[in-house]
């Protein structure tokens, strides 16, 4: 996996390039201080202080770096990520003031995906250096958390089926002195029918399993994070479109934030006592495929009509909700990449947030803004579930209508979580489309700094 450590290290005087920060409002005024040849020098590369342009001033012998920003004062985790996108390797400072937030995207700007590909040309890394070293440690686990789910999402599904994500799920607990315990098998179907039920279809090699790791103080306020890992989605027998299946491995994106997330509490030692669980299937088509029409029974004892094979995530995510539900835990967050109803809705930047307490929205919503990372909270609105009614079940898993995609899958969720636990559920894309400064295509992590911002305040 990415390798992107070191980007940011302790400022002690030593020889670096400085890069300096302005806006076209303070532009004119900061150029004057320049000469002839330093002007031209912008003026060649048509630099005149707006958002992400980069330009490079000679300076005798040397050389400097310029940025454009919004505002020098008050920079974002983004401001200085097309620097660390554009220049060469190398060493450098901000000549006024320090990077403060933009410490992230100055790391995540350089990720790269090169398990298929070797880089031609690659450039070597560029170091930012701080004073600030006490934030150095904080910014290097979120971005190492971010690559994480960068990668995992970005491995096709042949080679992160469910063993796959066991694996991640091991070296994770190996690096925390974490428990680990899978069921497969005749005990996941007794255990956890909707997983199996659900997962059944493929093959051996990608056996459907629900992965949970525990960690932490026993008298600690327990935190459950759940995960979506289904690795593959070709909608089962309600089939997807070709084009509908192309990002499918990327499936998972709910189990690659679960297991960040839990790698920034265990790492930073929050004093919770930890239950991560990631139910991993893939949704295949074959024989024993489960299908349109039957009836499944849930670890919760709820019956489950099913109205579609392809809203396949909120099954398996109920028998983990069911769970952790157990375990009476002080707070449930669970990913998934479960509706493209949250996508019409948001678009891919903007995790759908659900919540049954207006404050534990508020903190996860306040957390995003302050982390860069926003969500949006969409309505439990409980007339809904009317939708969900079956005439022979419990419940139906999908409704017929093509009205609130999102929120009538959290109600879904909401029947597997234990009566008066508070509970989050991100309906999270994974996916980054096109790619912006420190931000690249493909697989992401929406949600996972606001979460992450929040338990540190709630449990730290």
């Amino acid at each position: 996996m990415s390798d992107r450590t070191d980007l940011i290290q302790p400022d002690r005087g030593q020889e670096a390039i400085p890069i300096h920060l302005v806006n076209k409002e303070g532009f004119e005024t900061w150029v004057k201080n320049l000469s002839t040849a330093q002007r031209a020098a912008l003026a060649a590369q048509k630099f005149d202080g707006g958002g992400y342009q980069v330009g490079i001033v000679p300076d005798g012998e040397r050389w400097f770096a310029v940025g454009g920003v919004a505002d020098p004062a008050e920079l974002s985790s983004w401001c200085m990520a097309k620097l660390a996108e554009s220049l060469p390797a190398g060493t450098y400072r901000r000549a006024e003031g320090e990077p403060g937030a933009a410490l992230h995207g100055w790391q995540t700007a350089q990720y790269r995906f090169t398990r298929y590909r070797e880089e031609k040309d690659p450039v070597g890394p560029r170091v930012l250096l701080t004073k600030e070293a006490g934030r150095i440690a904080a910014a290097e686990a979120e971005a190492q958390a971010v690559f994480l789910v960068q990668d995992l999402v970005n491995t096709p599904a042949e080679d992160m089926g469910p063993a796959a994500l066991e694996a991640a799920v091991e070296a994770l607990a190996k690096q925390h002195g974490a428990k680990v315990k899978v069921t497969r098998g005749d005990a996941l179907e007794q255990e956890f029918p909707m997983v199996h039920a659900v997962g059944r279809a493929a093959a051996r090699s990608h056996a459907p399993r629900m992965i949970e790791l525990d960690w932490g103080d026993a008298k600690a306020p327990k935190l459950a994070i759940i995960g979506k890992g289904v690795c593959f989605d070709s909608g089962g027998l309600d089939i997807k479109p070709s084009a509908g299946m192309l990002l499918m491995k990327k499936d998972m994106g709910g189990a690659a934030h679960a297991l960040a997330l839990a790698g920034l509490v265990m790492g930073a030692g929050l004093k919770v006592r930890l239950q991560l669980l990631i139910p991993a299937v893939e949704n295949a088509i074959a024989g024993n495929a489960f299908r349109p029409g039957d009836v499944l029974r849930s670890r919760k004892g709820l019956t489950v009509e099913i109205g579609n094979t392809d809203a396949e995530g909120r099954l398996v995510l109920a028998d983990a909700l069911a769970l952790a539900s157990e375990g009476k835990p002080e707070l449930i967050v669970d990913f998934a990449t479960l509706t493209g109803a949250a996508r019409v809705a948001l678009g891919p930047d903007l995790p759908a947030l659900f919540t049954r307490d207006d404050g534990t929205a508020e903190a996860l919503i306040a957390a995003g803004k302050e982390s860069d990372d926003p969500v949006w909270r969409l309505p439990l609105h409980e007339p809904y579930a009317d939708w969900l009614k079956s005439d022979i079940a419990d419940t139906n898993n999908a409704h017929t209508n093509a009205f609130a995609g999102s929120s009538v899958a959290a109600l879904f969720l909401d029947k597997f979580v234990g009566e008066g636990i508070d509970w989050a559920h991100f309906d999270t894309f994974a996916w980054r489309p096109n790619p912006k400064p420190g931000r690249a295509k493909g697989g992401a992590a929406l949600g996972l700094r606001a979460s992450w911002w929040m338990l540190q305040r709630r449990f730290g």
